[in-house]
């Protein structure tokens, strides 16, 4: 089985989504690691809860985002992590990481992308009363919300919806779908593997 490290900067629902899939083996990966860039973010509990590792780097502690990124890696390569996963990681991946796991970065971003980039998506297409947002899952290279899309499902929006129900919708669809493709990504690995070997 692939090894994931789960990245998260929030309360981590979706990290616990991710694990309590893993647990129930309807996701067949193992998590080495969770990494975090906020000391008091919920999301190193639900690891914790979950008797995974988790690992706080704090990135005004490093001169630079490049010495930030290799004590991530250090951290990576001790637990042999395959691909890294970002869930509500709220940080740009530098050239570092991006060098060390080219095309093993995925991302999830709550809308269709590329409609509704970056940081307040779900918010930005409740504004803009879109008819429908959705869920994208993407490889990450250096641009905000650019790298390619893997798989995308949309949200139908209700326009008597309030923004509580609108974020309710499309969480729901994120975790639905983000396991799925961490699958998907893992099988690619797997088979990459078994066509070099």
């Amino acid at each position: 089985m692939k090894n994931i490290a789960v990245f998260v900067s929030g309360s981590g629902t979706n990290l616990e989504e991710i694990l309590n899939r893993i647990e129930a083996n309807e996701l067949k990966v193992n998590c080495k690691a969770v990494i975090c860039d906020k000391e008091n973010a919920y999301a190193r509990d639900r690891a914790r809860n979950h008797g995974v590792d988790e690992f706080y780097f704090n990135p005004k502690a490093y001169p630079s985002k490049k010495e930030y990124e290799e004590a991530i890696l250090e951290v990576l390569k001790e637990k042999e992590v395959d691909f890294l996963v970002l869930s509500g990681y709220m940080r740009f991946i530098g050239k570092t990481l991006l060098d060390a796991y080219p095309s093993k970065i995925i991302n999830l971003h709550p809308a269709l992308l590329p409609s509704f980039p970056g940081a307040h998506a779900i918010q930005d297409a409740y504004e803009a009363q879109v008819p429908f947002t959705g869920v994208t899952v993407h490889y990450v290279d250096e641009g905000v919300d650019t790298g390619p899309v893997i798989r995308q499902e949309k949200v139908e929006l209700d326009p008597s919806w309030s923004l509580e129900q609108t974020e309710q919708a499309v969480h729901a669809k994120e975790y639905d779908l983000f396991y799925r493709v961490i699958q998907e990504v893992a099988d690619l690995l797997e088979k990459s593997d078994r066509d070099c070997a």
